[in-house]
């Protein structure tokens, strides 16, 4: 799905809309100008903190320092010699996979896109930082759509809609609270996980 979103895969058929626009219509550095990814692995380019959060210069030093305030990363950034250019290694292997995830939610509150797709975004970071960068989602995005791919249910419980697939197929759509109630797949993933 997510794929087909930032058209890296075509649509063989079938249409995705966003705001009333066939993403198929319009150009795709348009498209992906507008959304945001934070994947699960990911990997940052060789060169400064600084250029792997702004590489087109287009953030003041202090929307960047904000930035890395709320997405956890204010005091690692700080304790570092260098700041802001602290030099990544290539693919940033000099960083946790955590660290590399929170540099791309830092990205991600510069950029301030409409649509905000969280792959497993969290699946690196211990509970208590996965907390503090949902806290910081809910608030800093509320006005967007975030579409989460989450196996941690407890990051999506307060979300609008859950959408569970089954083998490929949609099995289940509705809020989390209705899902619950009506018992099926979704209602045991939560009861695994003592959520429900």
């Amino acid at each position: 799905m997510t794929l087909c979103l930032f058209r890296i895969l075509e649509a063989a058929k079938g249409e995705i809309h966003i705001d009333g626009v066939n993403i198929a219509t319009i150009g795709l550095h348009d498209l992906r100008s507008k959304l945001t990814i934070i994947p699960q692995d990911p990997v940052l380019f060789s060169g400064t903190l600084r250029m792997n959060l702004d590489p087109f210069g287009n953030y003041s030093e202090e929307e960047m320092w904000q930035a890395l305030e709320l997405s956890n990363l204010h005091k690692f950034v700080s304790s570092q010699p260098e700041g802001l250019n602290f030099e990544c290694s290539e693919g940033g292997e000099n960083l946790s996979v955590g660290q590399r995830q929170l540099v791309c939610l830092a990205r991600a509150l510069l950029r301030k896109s409409q649509i905000l797709v969280l792959d497993e975004a969290t699946a690196a970071i211990d509970l208590e930082t996965d907390d503090l960068i949902q806290t910081t989602i809910r608030t800093q995005f509320e006005a967007c759509t975030v579409l989460t791919i989450a196996h941690r249910l407890n990051t999506i419980m307060d979300y609008t809609r859950v959408l569970v697939l089954d083998k490929g197929m949609i099995a289940e759509f509705d809020s989390p609270a209705n899902l619950i109630a009506a018992r099926g797949i979704f209602y045991g993933m939560a009861k695994d996980a003592g959520l429900a």
